[in-house]
């Protein structure tokens, strides 16, 4: 039996006993070390899930998640008991059309850990013991603390928009919303090679922490938005514009923000948003989404392991997972928290 963290309806979280599955011949039993609470983590903890998307059974969160292996299948060659690894939560079917066509992130059979999308349920990662496919655990140093190798997952997030947007060599990057995503998005920014970055936010904790992380400039927009109009001269200034916040407000001003042909990047809205249609086709925006990641994964924990992007000074708190239910209240808290860690050992 493994211990782990169980949602059954809005502020209902429980620890529960759940089986360890079966090893089989090609499978990797992982004992989590730590889990980072995402903020789709945290949408089904306040609301049951975001959009049309319910929870409709009870399901384990979690998948930003690293551990140290403790049992291989037979046919396993790429790690071994005692390897630390960190484990992509995605499981793409490699067989549909979009597998097929190098698109895996958009794959109809997609078990992604912690997510009510398909039901029944994909289990998540909030468990002391795993079990996963080969393919999915990536090998780190053994030096590298579990905490950093957690944030392979949310910087493929990140990494994939960046991916998206094109070259941001000596590009000049607008950022709206300081959360974990929107920071990390920073990082690989200028990780890319960006040469100035406007991070905006309604909170003034995330910002001081922004400004310390790389950025150029932090906004206040709840407080300083009118600093923002100098932007609007001469039909925009940035090249590039990323969306973390998932708030249409700051959508559309940041279209205000970008110069003519600039390119924006979608990562944070989920919902409906009003657009201002006539700057879009006047500046011929390039409007891009981005969804998830797939070789990003790999090159988020190298980045990691490697020391090129270091993730670490946003690790705000690691809390045992006997204090789940407190440590989901603590990361919803943007005044004091940026990353709220589980700790399974």
């Amino acid at each position: 039996m493994s211990l782990a963290v169980v949602i059954h309806a809005p502020r209902d979280l429980r620890l529960e006993e759940i089986e360890v599955p079966a090893l089989g011949r090609k499978g990797v039993e992982v004992r989590i070390g730590a889990g980072g609470i995402c903020g789709s983590d945290l949408h089904y903890y306040q609301d049951g899930g975001f959009g049309t998307v319910r929870i409709k059974e009870p399901m384990v969160l979690g998948h930003e998640i690293a551990g140290t292996v403790t049992a291989v299948g037979e046919l396993v060659e790429k790690v071994a008991p005692g390897d630390k690894v960190a484990v992509n939560p995605s499981r793409p079917c490699n067989a549909c059309r979009y597998c097929l066509q190098g698109l895996p992130r958009h794959c109809l059979n997609m078990l992604f850990y912690g997510s009510a999308m398909r039901f029944p349920h994909v289990q998540g990662g909030f468990r002391q013991l795993l079990v996963a496919e080969e393919r999915q655990c990536v090998k780190v140093p053994p030096e590298l603390p579990l905490e950093k190798a957690a944030f392979g997952e949310p910087l493929a997030v990140c990494l994939h928009a960046v991916n998206r947007a094109g070259p941001l060599l000596g590009k000049k990057v607008m950022i709206t919303g300081a959360g974990p995503i929107g920071m990390l998005t920073l990082l690989a920014a200028r990780s890319a090679g960006a040469a100035e970055i406007v991070i905006t936010d309604v909170a003034d904790a995330p910002l001081s922490l922004a400004k310390r992380i790389g950025a150029d400039e932090a906004v206040n927009v709840a407080t300083q938005g009118e600093t923002l109009k100098r932007f609007h001269a001469d039909k925009g200034y940035f090249d590039v514009m990323f969306e973390a916040s998932g708030n249409p407000a700051a959508l559309r001003q940041g279209i205000e923000c970008v110069r003519p042909a600039a390119v924006v990047v979608l990562i944070g809205i989920g919902g409906e948003a009003s657009l201002m249609l006539n700057v879009l086709v006047a500046k011929e925006v390039d409007l891009r989404g981005t969804f998830r990641f797939d070789k990003e994964f790999d090159w988020a924990v190298d980045a990691i392991a490697h020391g090129r992007i270091d993730p670490s000074p946003l690790l705000t708190d690691v809390m045992p997972v006997r204090d789940a239910v407190k440590a989901f209240e603590h990361a919803a808290d943007r005044s004091k928290a940026m990353k709220v860690q589980l700790s399974f050992e």
